[in-house]
C-alpha cells in the first residue's frame, strides 16, 4: 500500500469559511488591549501609589474622592471592561488550545464568558451608582467634599 503526500504548493482545496474572522479580530484586540492597559495600569499605579503618601492613603475617602470625578470613573471603567474582556480573551484562547472534547470545550468558554460579563456588570454598577457621601456615616471616615451637600 502506497500512500502519497500532497504537493505543498498545490492550492488549498477546502472551502473557504464566510463572515468575519473572529480569531483575527481577536488576536488584534489582544495587541490593542494590551497597550491600552499599559498605559492605564500605570496611570492607575501612580496616581494611587506614588502621588501622595502611597498605600497609607487608600482608604474609603480616597476612593470615594477619585469616584466623585467622571474623569476617574471613565478611566477606572475602561481598564475593568479592557482588562476583563482582554483576561476572558487569553482564558478562551488557552481553553481552544488545550481541550479537546468540544462539549467541554464549549460549556468551559461559555463559562469563560459569562463569568467576564458577570464581573463586568458587577464593576461598572459599582463605578457608576458609587455613592461618595452615605447616609448616616460617621463624619470623619467620609471625604471633605461631603460636610459641604
Amino acid at each position: 500500500m502506497a500512500t502519497t503526500i500532497a504537493d505543498p504548493r498545490a492550492p488549498h482545496t477546502a472551502p473557504r469559511r464566510t463572515g468575519p474572522n473572529l480569531e483575527k479580530w481577536g488576536w488584534i484586540y489582544m495587541r490593542a488591549s494590551g497597550v491600552l492597559l499599559v498605559v492605564l495600569i500605570f496611570g492607575h499605579l501612580i496616581v494611587n501609589m506614588v502621588m501622595g503618601q502611597g498605600v497609607h492613603q487608600i482608604d474609603f475617602a480616597f476612593v470615594a474622592g477619585k469616584w466623585a470625578s467622571p474623569f476617574w470613573q471613565v478611566w477606572d471603567g475602561l481598564m475593568l471592561w479592557l482588562a476583563l474582556i482582554h483576561g476572558a480573551n487569553g482564558m478562551r484562547t488557552i481553553v481552544n488550545d488545550y481541550v479537546s472534547h468540544l462539549l467541554t470545550r464549549r460549556v468551559l468558554v461559555w463559562a469563560i464568558w459569562i463569568a467576564a460579563a458577570f464581573l463586568i456588570l458587577l464593576g461598572t454598577l459599582v463605578i457608576t451608582t458609587f455613592d461618595p457621601c452615605p447616609a448616616g456615616s460617621p463624619a470623619d471616615l467620609l471625604p471633605s467634599f461631603c460636610s459641604e451637600i
